[in-house]
């Protein structure tokens, strides 16, 4: 697992170990996350510079490193799986983005209140299960979303958007499906 573009491309990542089995992980794939950045900084470039990034489901962090590599200002993390969050801290220093990350050991699900709303938002949760859509209902109860905030959704099949969020387009690779969504407060 790498970084795909930006101030740290080809920065490879901390991933999972042959005894991490236990871990439920499910990275996403190096060929999926260049295809989503490749929509992304064509369609929505204006979107990632300076923006303050949300990554649910954090997992390993590639999601919001990647951003942070082209050029977002901050990257919040929510993850609450301990091996997880081990990787995850290894791969904020691999980057040297502590200082513009910060990490939240906590279940999506029970956000609470923002301490600020976020411009471009990563969810990844574990397929098929309703976890996404029950973080996206915290994160816009807590204010966590900015107005026009974009989303993107990574899910095992179509997703049905809480009020407050609205389809933009669809992609499909394999068995991922990605939503890009807007937000309208």
């Amino acid at each position: 697992m790498r970084i795909i573009g930006g101030k740290f491309r080809g920065r490879r990542l901390a991933a999972l170990g042959k005894g991490d089995a236990g871990a439920h992980l499910r990275p996403t794939s190096d060929r999926v996350r260049e295809s989503l950045f490749n929509v992304l900084m064509n369609a929505h470039a204006g979107q990632v510079a300076g923006a303050c990034v949300l990554d649910l489901f954090a997992g390993t962090g590639a999601l919001g490193l990647e951003a942070l590599s082209r050029g977002a200002a901050h990257a919040t993390f929510v993850e609450n799986g301990r091996r997880a969050l081990t990787l995850l801290r290894e791969n904020i220093g691999l980057c040297g983005v502590a200082e513009r990350s910060t990490i939240l050991a906590r279940d999506a699900r029970r956000l609470g209140p923002a301490p600020r709303p976020h411009d471009l938002v990563f969810l990844d949760p574990p397929y098929g299960k309703g976890l996404g859509e029950r973080a996206m209902q915290a994160a816009l109860a807590g204010g966590w979303l900015a107005d026009s905030a974009l989303v993107i959704w990574e899910e095992g099949a179509r997703i049905i958007p809480p009020d407050g969020l609205t389809i933009l387009d669809t992609l499909r690779y394999g068995d991922t499906t990605i939503t890009f969504l807007t937000h309208a407060a």
